[in-house]
């Protein structure tokens, strides 16, 4: 099987000559005559349904710029014309037609430009390896410098799902065409909604026409659902206050504030909480929108003069969710209107959820009375997984995406990608599309090979003893230099040993090397310093707390 036949709605050309697509213009799928990859074997079975629906397809009741979300603005076209031709000179042309030959400019603006791409691996895959490409051919053809962000646009295959639905229904495809039977609906209708044919798995399962509208309205992924989500020791307190959060009818924990670094699934729970809520009451009023979408929405309002009714938008909702509030952090005009927002939505028991990638009492140069107002709620924090959760997620993101690699290869992802689930989750599919073109096999050292940069950028994000030594020293306020001099005071001792017993706990260094590392000690001033500190730990609530907190900041960076 191949690609060649595959054919998209692309735009609408009212002046089209063609005798069956008069209302459409299509434009056949460039790519290279080779075996479909495993991963994108769903597509095959579209071929024929797509051909037919064109085929039955005389006239075009949808509005053009609604069909698929492929036609942009005029504008936007033929700026991503311009685009496209000079990242035809920076990339392969295996790469270009696979990967932006059905890519479209969604939206562009003075600081960005949002590209719309048909899957999740597309988004993922282009993020990973050609980011750095698309903004170099943008910044080529436009005056503007403007960072680049990738979507997934589930228009283009709903409208061919729907139409080739009803259609069907209606009058039947013609036998010389291949008409689709039931089977074939529910495998197109799963393509579509999964860049891998995840579909079946999505926790809202088949939704009706219009929460899937509601959910698009609102900017909530279906894909970010509780059932979705991975449950290990280092969440599952988040997650059952957010489950907690969605069943209540009457807040309970009002602020919720969830925090962690990126890519540990905060977006998700807090999807998750909204999704949840407008599937046990379709009439519930849900708000979610990021803190720079509502700092930008603020301007423009204040600067149109229509404040009263952005203030109705974002005070009578029934429940708020807010990502990334850092970004509050020195917009004082912005902080006022929060603040207020904020208050009265939990006059009116309306709940509201935060995330942010640190603490609340963490934020600088945000107004001391958001602070205690976040913290007056409930806090939970989102680690990194463990090794058993990172496997979990592997083989649970396999299963969606249907592919098989061997037991050898995920744990030598899991083990080696530790800080983040998305970049877990982004090298998972860098090997299974490898692994899918079938040149040769995947063994440990060709995947080490795929993943070199993230496998590089792991290593150095990890703990170390110098990593270590800073945070006591910042901490302790003593200074570094300390770290490896023959003094002995109180004051300088104790805390060189709390970094000799972090260092012995955080690292997989060996005695010696610590001592080597702590001003040339031997192995047996490493062993009384961990000893003498874990007796004070056990001991003494103070030092306890000092060593978690120093624990905590270390696992943070």
């Amino acid at each position: 099987m191949f690609f060649g036949d595959l054919v998209i709605l692309k735009s609408f050309d009212p002046s089209a000559n063609s005798e069956f697509y008069q209302q459409v213009t299509l434009l056949p799928v460039r790519c290279s005559r080779t075996p479909i990859p495993k991963p994108f074997t769903h597509f095959t079975s579209l071929m024929k349904q797509t051909r037919a629906l064109f085929q039955n397809l005389e006239k075009s009741t949808t509005d053009p710029t609604e069909s698929g979300g492929a036609s942009a603005s005029g504008e936007n076209e033929e700026l991503w014309l311009e685009v496209a031709g000079a990242l035809k000179n920076l990339v392969s042309g295996d790469a270009y037609s696979r990967w932006f030959s059905s890519a479209y400019l969604k939206e562009v603006n003075e600081t960005e430009a949002v590209l719309g791409v048909v899957s999740d691996m597309h988004q993922v895959w282009i993020e990973t390896n050609y980011l750095p490409e698309v903004q170099s051919a943008l910044a080529s053809v436009s005056s503007l410098p403007r960072k680049v962000r990738v979507v997934v646009c589930e228009a283009i295959q709903d409208q061919l799902a729907d139409a080739a639905t009803a259609r069907a229904g209606q009058a039947g495809v013609s036998s010389d065409h291949n008409s689709l039977s039931s089977d074939a609906d529910a495998v197109a209708q799963a393509s579509f909604s999964d860049g891998f044919g995840a579909g079946e798995h999505s926790s809202l399962g088949d939704p009706t026409e219009q929460m899937r509208k509601r959910l698009k309205s609102t900017g909530l992924n279906p894909q970010f659902s509780f059932d979705r989500f991975v449950v290990g020791q280092n969440n599952e307190f988040a997650h059952a206050a957010c489950m907690a959060v969605a069943s209540t009818k009457n807040p309970i924990y009002n602020p919720l504030f969830i925090h962690g670094s990126s890519g540990l699934g905060k977006t998700h729970l807090m999807q998750a909480i909204g999704q949840q809520l407008m599937q046990d009451n379709p009439k519930a009023k849900v708000v979610y929108l990021t803190c720079e979408k509502f700092i930008n929405e603020f301007i423009d309002t204040v600067r149109k003069g229509s404040l009263e009714r952005f203030r109705r938008k974002y005070r009578r909702a029934d429940i708020l969710l807010i990502d990334d509030i850092q970004f509050l952090a020195g917009k004082e005009r912005s902080q006022e209107e929060f603040f207020h927002t904020f208050n009265e939505l939990l006059d009116l028991q309306s709940q509201v959820v935060l995330t942010s990638d640190r603490p609340a009492s963490e934020i600088k140069n945000i107004e001391p009375r958001l602070i205690s107002r976040f913290e007056s709620g409930l806090t939970v924090e989102l680690q990194p997984p463990g090794i058993e959760t990172r496997l979990a997620i592997l083989r649970a993101k396999m299963e969606d995406w249907d592919v098989k690699l061997d037991s050898e290869i995920l744990e030598m992802l899991a083990e080696r990608i530790q800080s983040n689930v998305r970049r877990l989750e982004g090298g998972l599919v860098r090997i299974a599309t490898y692994a899918s073109l079938g040149t040769e096999q995947v063994t440990i050292e060709r995947s080490e090979f795929l993943l070199k940069d993230i496998l590089r950028e792991e290593g150095q994000r990890r703990v170390n003893i110098d990593s270590i030594q800073k945070a006591v020293t910042d901490y302790f306020d003593i200074r570094l230099a300390d770290m490896t001099s023959r003094r002995r005071p109180t004051n300088i001792a104790f805390p060189r040993q709390i970094a000799m017993y972090l260092s012995r706990k955080m690292t997989p260094c060996s005695l010696v090397e610590i001592g080597d590392a702590f001003g040339g000690r031997d192995h047996g001033t490493v062993i009384y310093a961990c000893q003498k500190v874990k007796d004070r730990i056990e001991n003494e609530a103070e030092i306890r707390d000092a060593v978690d907190i120093l624990m905590t900041i270390l696992k943070r960076r």
